[in-house]
């Protein structure tokens, strides 16, 4: 088993894609790994450019980032070559580790493109660095910069940032700075390719909260109505729990609910809503033990939510 440490660099039209009625939001330039063998010591770099296919100026904020000219592009080679190079490298038995949750996604959007497939046939398993170091070193509720993390942690900085190499090879020191068992039971799942069926949905335990990948469902309301979906017992001992909160949306991206487990108190429950690219739903749920003052809060704001539909009905009939 190695250790595929991954960091992408890539370029976005000026025009927003909803307008352009281009493709892809973010065409991948530059790709740069590390690989860690199971002892987490480096054992091989990849480093490499891409011409790009789809965008064909820089956008001004992405070469002022990455000091990146498109000219420097143009001799390279295009994607589908070079992502089946870097797959190759990779080997079968690779884990991904991140920057952040980002990379492979969009790795797979440009694959996608190029009817190359994706990853897996299914979520799959990664590490997402930043969020190990915010559990290791109890910045949880944090999510911090890779110079920060690597000034943090005393790492000398011998080649400049923000480059695809670069950032994967401070990540990769940072991932090697990683050390209690606990942390790095914390995998993340990319749900770019969301379960096929019911017997494929994932139901992961992660000691202090739980997680469910649904499968897609052609509404939200068909997916909200899913008996997995609504599942609000206690992900510790199984029993029942009972329900304070029934499901509401804050910002239309997630929806919130709340339970309280006689034995081990209160739940919080999060349904973020995901969509496929064929306009279908699924969820990644959560379900965690939480203080009473959080119960508090979320209370409050299911409170204040049901009082600005009201509001806003009201202002309606008006």
């Amino acid at each position: 088993m190695n250790y595929i440490v991954l960091d992408l660099e890539w370029n976005q039209g000026n025009t927003p894609p909803s307008v352009s009625g281009d493709p892809l939001t973010f065409e991948i330039i530059e790709i740069g790994a590390v690989k860690l063998n199971s002892d987490r010591i480096m054992t091989g770099e990849f480093s490499e450019l891409i011409k790009p296919q789809v965008f064909k100026t820089m956008h001004y904020v992405t070469g002022k980032i990455i000091h990146l000219k498109m000219q420097e592009l143009k001799n390279e080679r295009p994607f589908p070559e070079v992502m089946k190079q870097f797959l190759d490298w990779c080997g079968p038995d690779a884990v991904f580790c991140t920057w952040g949750p980002l990379d492979l996604y969009e790795l797979q959007r440009n694959m996608a493109y190029y009817n190359m497939g994706s990853l897996s046939d299914g979520p799959f398993a990664f590490y997402d660095v930043q969020k190990l170091f915010a559990l290791e070193y109890e910045k949880e509720h944090k999510r911090i910069a890779l110079e920060s993390a690597v000034d943090m942690l005393n790492i000398e900085k011998d080649i400049p940032f923000h480059r695809a190499f670069s950032d994967a090879y401070y990540t990769a020191k940072v991932f090697t700075e990683i050390r209690r068992g606990d942390t790095l039971r914390h995998y993340s799942y990319d749900v770019f390719t969301p379960p096929k069926d019911k017997r494929s949905e994932p139901h992961l335990f992660f000691g202090n909260y739980d997680k469910f990948i649904s499968r897609p469902f052609a509404t939200k309301e068909a997916m909200l109505a899913d008996r997995r979906v609504r599942d609000c017992s206690c992900y510790i001992c199984r029993a029942r729990a009972k329900k304070l909160v029934k499901f509401f949306s804050p910002n239309g991206k997630y929806f919130l609910g709340l339970s309280k487990c006689d034995t081990h108190g209160f739940i919080k429950i999060k349904v973020r809503i995901r969509k496929t690219d064929d306009g279908r739903y699924f969820t990644v749920k959560t379900r965690k033990i939480v203080s009473e003052e959080d119960a508090k809060e979320i209370i409050a704001r299911s409170a204040k939510y049901k009082k600005s539909r009201e509001m806003a009905g009201n202002r309606k009939e008006g």
